[in-house]
């Protein structure tokens, strides 16, 4: 029998894996990285890295910190550092990412945003921005002045030339 007085750290040396004829439906949450080899029906969210292999399948929400993937992902793909595709690589849907390597023969049918930081699915939201209306004082001024004077103008756009005269 073997003994050791070491702590055994499990969570961060580890890594999952999902062999090939496995398939998983619905939402894995894990501190380890994966190496996919099977099928995933759902969503993966983990702080590290995450390969899917040749055979691999994702289809739903891949959240981490980077992916190497030669398999097939459909789904939304946020990446918070280097999304590596693979020349063997399907990507369909949506990917969110900080950087981007993608090898010649892959196969990327997907919206992309690149670049800053990468939020989570969860605290993900859509900012709006104002939008900034400027009155022109004047022509207001000038409306109601030929209103109330009863004149009424009628305005041409024309080209205006170097010297100011219309041509």
């Amino acid at each position: 029998m073997l003994k050791s007085n070491k702590p055994i750290e499990i969570v961060g040396n580890s890594q999952n894996r999902i062999a090939i004829g496995t398939t998983i439906t619905g939402d894995i949450v894990s501190e380890a990285g994966f190496r996919i080899d099977g099928e995933i029906i759902g969503s993966l969210k983990t702080s590290t890295k995450v390969v899917i292999g040749k055979d691999g399948k994702i289809d739903g929400t891949l959240e981490c910190i980077s992916a190497d993937i030669e398999g097939s992902f459909t789904g939304t793909l946020k990446v918070e550092g280097l999304l590596s595709l693979k020349s063997s690589a399907t990507i369909e849907g949506e990917v969110v990412t900080d950087k981007l390597s993608v090898e010649p023969g892959a196969t990327f049918n997907a919206t992309c945003s690149m670049g800053g930081v990468v939020k989570s699915v969860s605290a993900e939201k859509k900012e709006e921005k104002p939008v900034k209306i400027e009155k022109k004082e004047e022509a207001v001024e000038n409306e109601k002045k030929e209103k109330s004077s009863g004149v009424t103008k009628k305005r041409k756009s024309a080209n205006v030339g170097k010297k100011g005269k219309s041509t």
